[in-house]
């Protein structure tokens, strides 16, 4: 972020003595990114945050991708993940015993992002992502979120932006506990690279200007300094810290691995930090849409960008007003993108009769031509207002299936668009749909 921020207990000047009570120097830790050519925080630990104690292996599980091949638009049901079985009435019983870091799924990824999916319920181990910056988005639920720069209390439509190396760790908030009202739902896009407000967007200088969707008052930084005794934990308490990074060898998947370092202290022991590089939260609510008399192309929806790929969201707004206007997009083929859109909430228009809902994901790759089903642009023609949520995720790469994505693909949303194909709720598909598969 741009704008500079300063908490806790810093020297008045930078890269000179700054020492505790008993006269020990505190060590000082510059955070930058680019080397030394763009945004940084200057962090001061109790502790000498280079010292650890012991390394292990850490099993990052299934993160094999394979190609979507044949070239197929696909439906990825998010919601059935993380079921363990189904109640009397029907209703998915959760998993128990998942953590939003090392539970997440694969479900869509390449060589500059991945798009992963978590029910959680139980409190992460303290980890930190050394590959690129990670934005958490949490569709459902609540938690807190505590990091060497402070803490965050996060809920139902918040972004959060956590730098590349941030320490922290994912507390779901749960039944009983105040403030619980249902499961922490997470949607996790993993770069390996910086993640940021788009250029056009920003001054110069940095400033978020008078035509961006957002502003810097929207934005929400950490409550803190955060040290481990504000935690109720030991500062000498021996603490394991969870690593993913680049790798490769027979351990590696994908280009990723994992390491468990045990440092000999508590990595909450940052008495004081400033700078311009943190974590930070916002709302989508807050986003502001821009809209016009015909229909604005998805660029407007932008809300981050990063290394080849861009984050945009759909919220509740007033749709076009020109007298002959089609409100749901026109058909399209994004030749240098695919475009994977995650439905949030409200009724997606354009994709009515697809069996797309709250939950799902729809994958239109680079090379076919999508657009509204059957009949939705007529359907659309004299509605003011859609009431949708959704978060996109545009990439320049082709996206290859994870795990997950493989595990809830309905095989059916290629047919959506041919007569006699849509596919609808499952109950409500004619027999003889076609089924499209990978193989």
């Amino acid at each position: 972020m741009a704008h500079f921020r300063s908490m806790g207990n810093v020297p008045p000047k930078r890269h000179t003595q700054h020492r505790d009570e008993r006269g020990e120097l505190y060590s000082e830790e510059l955070m930058g990114e680019e080397g030394f050519s763009s945004d940084s925080s200057l962090l001061y630990h109790r502790n000498i945050p280079s010292a650890i104690a012991d390394a292990r292996v850490w099993d990052l599980g299934d993160m094999s991708t394979v190609p979507n091949h044949p070239l197929l638009p696909r439906h990825l049901r998010l919601h059935d993940l993380f079921v363990a079985s189904r109640g009397q009435d029907g209703g998915p019983v959760l998993e128990q015993g998942v953590d939003v870091v090392t539970g997440r799924r694969l479900v869509l990824g390449n060589g500059d992002v991945r798009l992963l999916y978590v029910v959680a319920d139980t409190p992460s181990p303290w980890y930190r992502n050394a590959i690129g910056d990670e934005c958490v988005y949490v569709e459902r639920g609540g938690a807190r979120v505590e990091t060497v720069f402070g803490a965050f209390e996060v809920g139902r439509g918040d972004y959060l932006i956590i730098p590349r190396a941030t320490t922290h760790r994912w507390l779901p908030r749960v039944a009983g506990q105040e403030g619980y009202v249902e499961p922490l739902r997470a949607y996790c896009i993993e770069a390996n690279s910086h993640i940021g407000p788009p250029k056009r967007y920003l001054s110069k200088f940095g400033q978020l200007l008078e035509h961006a969707p957002y502003c810097e008052r929207d934005l929400r930084g950490p409550d803190g300094p955060l040290l481990a005794e504000d935690v109720g934990a030991d500062r000498e308490e021996s603490t394991e810290v969870y690593i993913k990074h680049r790798g490769g060898g027979e351990r590696s998947t994908g280009g990723l691995v994992g390491t468990v370092y045990t440092y000999p202290y508590h990595p909450l022991d940052v008495v004081g930090w400033d700078g311009c590089l943190y974590p930070y939260a916002f709302n989508i609510a807050d986003f502001e849409p821009i809209t016009g008399r015909v229909h604005q192309p998805p660029p407007v929806h932008q809300v981050f960008e990063a290394w080849n790929f861009v984050v945009c969201n759909f919220v509740p707004r007033k749709v076009d007003y020109h007298p002959l206007a089609i409100p749901v997009p026109y058909y399209h083929s994004n030749v240098d993108s695919d475009e994977i859109m995650f439905y949030v909430d409200g009724d997606y228009e354009a994709r009515k009769g697809s069996g797309i809902g709250r939950g799902s994901i729809s994958v239109h790759p680079g090379g076919h031509a999508h657009g509204p089903q059957p009949g939705a642009s007529e359907a659309s023609i004299g509605v003011e207002y859609f009431d949708e949520t959704a978060v996109m995720v545009d990439t320049f790469r082709p996206l290859e299936l994870g795990e997950a994505g493989r595990a809830v693909d309905d095989g059916r949303y290629a047919g959506s668009w041919g007569r006699g194909l849509a596919a609808g709720p499952e109950e409500d598909r004619p027999g003889g749909d076609e089924v499209f598969t990978t193989s």
